[in-house]
């Protein structure tokens, strides 16, 4: 399969929830009981439909083709107060990150962001009362009883936001891809022509005394891909959940370092504003052509936030990159 077939990050499902069971009328009656009364039992609860977060996943892959997703109708009541069945949850393991919205209205019904945590996406129907419920002083053999509460059946939009402690912003070649395969095990393509990456890749980057942090490779941006240009419009979502972002600006680029981050900037702050209250590194790759005196002039034209010259062909400012991208994981919330 390709790279991009095995990376699924927006599925679009029917649900419906079990319906609840009938709750029974029945009236007591045995050889030494002519008149018992009621002993409706109650019905079973409907099956839910349920998201659960496992780690173990990093896509939707296998919720592509379930398109219909039907939990089971519960029991019904029975005599002598048993209630009925309760019908079977229906529970959909998603990766870590995963937003369930409402498809017709777009509102955003809830997020799964820890390991085995649980959420109702579509709650099954109630259980009807048994008669038994209903025997009073004055009505003492109620003959009736609820039915059950239906199910429901609604189109639901889940989607995938990558979860990561840095993520990696840049245009096509800008070597992040190079980076991530350099510091951690991932194995992302790496060719020279743009759009190399067509999903995000996720590596574990090992740090001092046994520490690490997730590394998420974004693909690329391009110029206006705030308004759907490009790859990047498609992928832009997956940087709103990384806790720093490292932009990537190669030293042989055709415009300024300062210009060519401010573009970027411009598309991150296009598509959400809030993006631009997170912490920004700048990496300045292939650095290995400059030499010191080059460097020191170019860093009186860069961004005035935190940055370093670094090359993930020649092992150049490796170390410092993750000492710096550790630092701003762990400030102190609201200082870059």
């Amino acid at each position: 399969m390709s790279q991009g077939s095995n990376f699924v990050d927006y599925v679009k499902i029917c649900c419906r929830s079990g319906k609840g069971g009938a709750g029974s009328a029945h009236l007591h009656r045995d050889k030494h009981t002519a008149t018992g009364g009621p002993d409706g039992g109650d019905g079973g609860r409907g099956g839910h439909i349920i998201l659960k977060g496992n780690t173990q996943f990093w896509t939707l892959l296998h919720l592509k083709y379930r398109k219909h997703i039907i939990a089971e109708d519960g029991g019904a009541g029975g005599s002598g107060h048993k209630f009925g069945k309760q019908g079977k949850d229906e529970v959909l393991e998603v990766p870590l990150g995963t937003i369930a919205r409402n498809a017709e209205t777009g509102e955003v019904l809830f997020e799964i962001t820890e390991d085995g945590e649980t959420k109702v996406l579509t709650a099954g129907g109630r259980g009807g009362l048994g008669n038994a419920h209903f025997k009073s002083a004055t009505l003492q053999t109620p003959r009736f009883a609820q039915p059950g509460e239906a199910g429901k059946e609604e189109w639901v939009v889940l989607e995938l936001k990558v979860l990561a402690d840095v993520g990696l912003v840049g245009f096509p070649n800008a070597g992040k891809s190079t980076l991530l395969s350099v510091l951690s095990a991932a194995k992302p393509e790496i060719a020279d022509y743009p759009f190399t990456t067509l999903v995000p890749n996720l590596g574990i980057v090992s740090y001092r005394d046994s520490k690490s942090f997730i590394m998420a490779d974004i693909p690329g941006i391009i110029e206006g891909a705030s308004k759907g240009k490009g790859l990047g419009f498609r992928f832009l979502r997956h940087i709103e959940r990384n806790s720093v972002l490292l932009f990537m600006v190669p030293a042989d680029t055709s415009r300024t370092i300062a210009e060519e981050y401010q573009i970027l900037k411009n598309e991150l702050q296009e598509f959400n504003p809030e993006l631009m209250q997170k912490p920004h590194l700048l990496a300045v790759t292939k650095s290995d052509m400059l030499d010191e005196e080059l460097k020191a002039e170019m860093e009186k034209e860069l961004p005035k936030i935190p940055h370093i010259f670094i090359s993930s062909v020649a092992q150049q400012g490796l170390v410092e990159l993750k000492d710096l991208l550790w630092k701003a994981i762990n400030a102190p919330v609201g200082n870059d």
